[in-house]
C-alpha cells in the first residue's frame, strides 16, 4: 500500500515499506506490552541485516500519543523509521490493522509475502527475510 507516511523527523514518503528493499512494517503502540517486549527482537533483526537491503518501519497507532512515541523511540535508540500514523490511514491502507502489534513482511517488488498478527516467531521470521533477501 502506498499512503504517504510521515517520519518522526517530519520528513514524508510514498509509503511504509521501503522501495527495492525488503521490509518489516509493524503496527504498534507504546500501550501494548507485547509490543514493548518485541521491540529489542526488532531492533536486533533490523541490525543484523540492515547492511543486506532490510528496512524496519515501526507504525505508532492513532490513538498512541505523539509524545509518547517519540519518548519511547528515543529513549530505546531505535535504529529504524518510525512513523506516526495520526490519522489512521496508514493503518487503513494496510486493511484496517487494529490489533498490535501486527507486522507485514514486503518482498523488494512491494508485495506482502507474510502478514503477522501478534508477536512472531523471530527465527522463523529471520528466515523468511534471508529467502527474500536472496531473490532479485
Amino acid at each position: 500500500p502506498t499512503t504517504p507516511v510521515v517520519l518522526l523527523d517530519g520528513s514524508t514518503r510514498a509509503g511504509a515499506a521501503v522501495a527495492g528493499q525488503v521490509t518489516l512494517v509493524n503496527f504498534w503502540a507504546t500501550t501494548c506490552s507485547v509490543c514493548v517486549a518485541e521491540m529489542p527482537q526488532m531492533v536486533a533483526l533490523f541490525n543484523t541485516y540492515r547492511d543486506q537491503g532490510f528496512a524496519t518501519v515501526a507504525v505508532a497507532m492513532v490513538y498512541d500519543p505523539p509524545a509518547s512515541v517519540i519518548h519511547y523511540s528515543e529513549s530505546r535508540q531505535l535504529p529504524f523509521d518510525v512513523v506516526i500514523d495520526n490519522t489512521g490511514a496508514v493503518a487503513r491502507a494496510w486493511g484496517g490493522v487494529e490489533a498490535t502489534p501486527t507486522s507485514f513482511l514486503v518482498n523488494r517488488q512491494g508485495e506482502i509475502v507474510q502478514r503477522f498478527v501478534g508477536a512472531p516467531d523471530f527465527a522463523a521470521l529471520a528466515k523468511s527475510i534471508e529467502k527474500l533477501l536472496k531473490e532479485v
